[in-house]
């Protein structure tokens, strides 16, 4: 390989949700301190829009889950997969970071490798827990892997695929604006009271369907805890309408939150969340948690037999134990819910065990400065260029 010159380099940077987005300013941010003058430009959202890059376009409207979802995207999505490969012809970038969100990144980023840009794939996707096949295709066009779970490593060696890992971007981010009693009575609630904080998700068809279920919950929960009291962290840019469940529900003490995940969590005695990113979120500030999930029946029906993992949630997998309680699908309903956030709630010894267990958790993500370390080994793959002798199939996706 020939290596470039020392000079600021040129990064194309795509992410497709808000949690991708967190993740690419974050690194953008880095990126720009280690850099100085380097240009930055891509797919995203206000994180890396505010951390200097020039977006050619923004996820709305492409983030979903599912099989069957994601086909209603479809002609957004290829439009933004053009306008962005004509944008990397256009500036030449030293190097492409793709993060997540692989039923579009699989397209863009062979097609921005076909034009001599190397490739890095940031948070690459659970391959390892379904469609693991595709482990195979992504080692055509991936120069290399910046994974941020302690497990991931061998999964790709053993593929063939360069790997780093960088550890976990959430340690620095996931950080509360300031202490429980100040947010709590910000929102009109008791700081003395039982908190339960509700996290939905972060797309529009996840919301619409969990949070009924959430809703169910709280009522029922609110039945049982006197003085109970709850949050519901709202991602930011989701219609007001999507939450109309929560507010019709027979829930005396509730509040809302927009883009104050970090404030809900560290304020909260239990949590109810979406299996995702959340789970990691939930775990680093040592909150206990219940986590649910629930795909459209068509979709789960297709989705299911591809699973190659025990659990679903993340926290579950990096413990490698159950140490937060899954309701997934059918076994997600009010009542099930209710029964584990009252346990966490109400059992003596219940709650502490459960803390000390996410504790334990946060310990295996790695050490502060996961940012820092993925800009890192950007910039080496942008100063090293494509590597010879590892062409790009045409028409791979």
């Amino acid at each position: 390989m020939t290596l470039k010159p020392a000079v600021p380099p040129t990064v194309m940077i795509s992410c497709g949700e808000p949690s991708g987005d967190l993740y690419a300013g974050a690194l953008a941010g880095e990126l720009a301190a280690l850099a100085p003058g380097a240009r930055l430009f891509g797919l995203g959202g206000e994180c890396l829009r505010g951390a200097g890059a020039d977006l050619v376009g923004t996820y709305r409207g492409l983030a979903v889950t599912g099989l069957v979802e994601v086909v209603r995207v479809l002609p957004r999505s290829w439009a933004m997969l053009r306008a962005l490969t004509d944008a990397a012809r256009a500036r030449q970038p030293d190097v492409l970071v793709v993060i997540d969100f692989p039923d579009f990144h699989f397209r863009l980023a062979p097609a921005v490798r076909r034009l001599g840009v190397p490739v890095v794939y940031y948070i690459p996707p659970q391959l390892w827990a379904w469609r693991k096949g595709r482990l195979r295709t992504m080692k055509r066009w991936a120069d290399r892997a910046l994974v941020i779970f302690p497990f991931e490593p061998p999964i790709y060696r053993d593929a063939g695929i360069p790997v780093e890992f960088v550890g976990h971007p959430l340690v620095d981010l996931a950080v509360a604006a300031g202490p429980r009693e100040p947010f709590l009575r910000g929102l009109g609630l008791d700081p003395a009271s039982p908190t339960v904080a509700l996290l939905p998700g972060s797309r529009p068809n996840e919301v619409r369907e969990i949070l009924p279920g959430l809703a169910g919950a709280a009522a029922l929960i609110a039945r049982q805890v006197p003085r109970v009291q709850f949050v519901v962290a709202r991602a930011p840019g989701l219609p007001a309408r999507l939450f109309d469940p929560i507010t019709r529900a027979d829930v005396p003490r509730l509040a809302s939150v927009e883009g104050r995940t970090d404030d809900a969590l560290a304020a909260a005695d239990v949590a109810v969340t979406a299996s995702g990113t959340a789970t990691v979120q939930t775990a680093i500030h040592g909150t206990p948690m219940v986590v649910v999930y629930r795909l459209s029946p068509l979709t789960y029906r297709l989705f299911r037999p591809f699973v190659r993992v025990r659990a679903y949630a993340m926290v579950n997998l990096v413990a490698g134990r159950t140490v937060a309680p899954e309701l997934i699908q059918d076994d997600f309903t009010p009542e099930a819910v209710a029964r584990e956030a009252l346990r966490l709630l109400t059992v003596p010894g219940e709650a502490q065990a459960a803390r000390r267990a996410m504790l334990e958790v946060r310990d295996r993500l790695g050490s502060a400065g996961a940012s820092r370390r993925a800009a890192e080994a950007v910039l080496a793959a942008a100063r090293a260029g494509t590597p010879a002798g590892r062409p790009v199939i045409p028409g791979d996706a």
